[in-house]
């Protein structure tokens, strides 16, 4: 049974069937680079607040507005078709970590609305933006103990994620994302709270959004932290129909190229994303990561002419050249072939 057509980003699929997508880089990169002071963290709001707040990343959607917009601008002047809003740790979860948990609805509300603006000043009628409400994986993780002695023990549960998660989706919808993007996804059943979370949102609202789904394989084992394979990964998510699955973060594009052949094999009827990090990390670098924007276009570029993907990007250590020398890489390449699952075709009709 196919899904009802997009509420949102209706085009998109078409879209990811004519030519690759260009996915941002990294949020977090492009932060460090300005060396905020815990003054300009604060802000005039902030100013007396009772805790540090320096690396709350999520709050300068509030204090710093200026700064995220001309961030998102940046990516997207270099070629990006998408930008994620600036919203990873925008749970009441996360910024439980700061005492700042009430005010995870607001920041995720201001980081749409900041990317929004962005994609509507860049877009055009043969050119769309297009604004990827960010959900990540939350600090905690439901199925690994954080106590060596007590394999049982757990410091959060699924209806705390859920209900987290629905927060955040209310909040991004609101702001003004076109489609919802689950990323960084290292426990999978954090992640299945995040779309239960988005299934119920949809169910009450009657928005439909696409989804992406990205997961993280932390080592060479091919396995993300909580133990599933890249297949049993997808196996598991799959019930949610998602628009692209990929993987991102962790391992540079070199060592990914193995996962991302074997998820394009498994979803033959899903289109596929991938946004490694600039390489391995490198603490002596300006980035933290050495691969130049030279060296992760052409890795990318031999993902596309493999036929691998549709979507691609940078994560950890990206920056809007890296975007750039992406986008100039692989726009001559043909996107991956997707089958014509029914949903795609009636999507693209109705759009």
């Amino acid at each position: 049974m196919p899904l009802p057509a997009y509420t949102r980003a209706r085009e998109l699929p078409e879209i990811l069937r004519q030519r690759l997508v260009i996915l941002d880089g990294a949020m977090g990169t492009m932060i460090q680079q300005l060396k905020l002071s815990e003054a300009q963290f604060r802000g005039t709001r902030f100013q007396d607040f009772g805790r540090d707040v320096k690396g709350n990343n999520e709050l300068l959607n509030l204090t710093q507005p200026g700064l995220i917009g001309d961030i998102h601008e940046k990516y997207l002047a270099a070629g990006a078709d998408i930008v994620e809003t600036n919203t990873f740790g925008a749970t009441s979860i996360a910024q439980a970590d700061y005492g700042m948990q009430d005010l995870a609805r607001e920041m995720n509300v201001a980081a749409a609305r900041l990317a929004r603006a962005a994609c509507d000043k860049f877009s055009t009628p043969e050119r769309p933006r297009f604004v990827a409400g960010a959900l990540g994986p939350t600090p905690k993780t439901a199925s690994i103990s954080p106590d060596v002695n007590d394999p049982g023990a757990r410091n959060v549960d699924f209806e705390q994620l859920r209900a987290a998660y629905l927060e955040q989706v209310e909040g991004l919808v609101e702001g003004g994302a076109d489609l919802l993007l689950v990323e960084t996804i290292f426990d999978t059943l954090n992640a299945k709270a995040a779309l239960f979370a988005i299934d119920e949102f949809f169910e009450a609202s009657g928005e439909r959004l696409p989804i992406i789904i990205s997961g993280t394989v932390t080592d060479a084992s091919g396995r993300v932290l909580s133990g599933q394979t890249v297949t049993a990964f997808w196996y598991s998510v799959r019930h949610a129909q998602p628009l692209a699955v990929g993987l991102n973060c962790a391992l540079g594009a070199a060592l990914m190229r193995p996962y991302i052949q074997e998820l394009a094999k498994v979803a033959p009827d899903t289109f596929i994303s991938c946004y490694p990090n600039a390489g391995l990390p490198n603490p002596m670098s300006d980035t933290g990561f050495d691969e130049t924007p030279e060296v992760t276009s052409r890795l990318l570029h031999g993902f596309a002419a493999e036929g691998l993907v549709n979507i691609v990007g940078g994560c950890c250590g990206t920056t809007p050249e890296h975007i750039g020398a992406i986008a100039r890489s692989v726009g001559p390449l043909a996107p991956r072939g997707v089958k014509a699952a029914g949903f795609y075709r009636k999507a693209a009709a109705e759009a």
